[in-house]
């Protein structure tokens, strides 16, 4: 398995400024790989004792069985996280389990992988591609089509990580959602939003100091994984997807921002 390397934060510290109310059943904070993890998983965890909260791994399917039974016990809910592909296994494992699903626009999640990728942030075999070694247009086109026996495609690391679970109980959110919200947190129209989400995870009604806790979560400066956090990220990397891998993602996955609301 790949190895992420992340910084310390002090969420747990600040998590001790708040009076926390014990979860009554387990949440589990799934997501597509590189659609906002630890945004989400930062700005729950300001919501959760943190006792009830499962730090020991990411949860995925190569760890279900070690780790399933204690991060999804009913009997002592956990907050969980992590990237968990929908089979029949891992159904059943998150069947009494608060499942939140969250993914990103697929456009921009080509560049946000492309960038964790390069970084120093992720040890995984793909350091030949580090330091300039390729074209960027090159780089893209492989987030996209995958690179063979080192990183699924676009196509399917959305159809196993999130497509699969629509319809069923998880609850699905997008990650421009989230940005959407933080920036107009004072308003009826975010509150409306978080309600929706505190609801999904049986965190309701949250307690009155809501907004303080999602601002300190949703803190950049406590996620590794920001972009502007990431060490020795791809200098050329643009800010927007150029239009031929706009339809490269459209040829790769027909149809799947449209099925995540991306598109009418």
């Amino acid at each position: 398995m790949p190895r992420v390397i992340m910084r310390p934060d002090n969420l747990n510290e600040r998590n001790a400024e708040f009076e926390q109310t014990p979860l009554k059943q387990p949440v589990f904070l799934n997501s597509v790989p590189k659609c906002g993890t630890h945004l989400i998983r930062n700005i729950m965890r300001m919501f959760v004792p943190v006792e009830q909260q499962y730090h020991e791994i990411f949860i995925q399917r190569p760890f279900l069985a070690r780790h399933g039974p204690v991060a999804f016990s009913t009997e002592k809910p956990m907050l969980s996280w992590g990237h968990l592909l929908f089979y029949d296994d891992s159904s059943i494992a998150v069947r009494n389990v608060r499942q939140i699903v969250l993914v990103r626009d697929p456009y921009d999640w080509v560049l946000a992988r492309a960038r964790f990728f390069l970084s120093e942030n992720f040890d995984g075999s793909v350091g030949h591609l580090k330091n300039g070694g390729i074209e960027t247009e090159d780089l893209l086109n492989l987030m996209i089509l995958g690179i063979h026996n080192k990183a699924p495609n676009l196509e399917e690391t959305f159809r196993h990580n999130a497509c699969a679970w629509m319809g069923t109980a998880a609850h699905l959110i997008r990650y421009e959602d989230i940005i959407t919200n933080l920036k107009r947190l004072e308003t009826p129209e975010a509150e409306a939003w978080f309600m929706s989400l505190f609801a999904a995870c049986g965190i309701y009604p949250p307690p009155s100091d809501w907004r303080e806790r999602v601002r300190i979560g949703a803190d950049r400066k406590q996620s590794s994984t920001a972009r502007e956090n990431l060490d020795g990220a791809h200098p050329n990397l643009p800010d927007a997807l150029p239009e031929t891998q706009k339809r490269l993602v459209d040829y790769a996955a027909p149809g799947l921002r449209r099925l995540l609301g991306y598109t009418v």
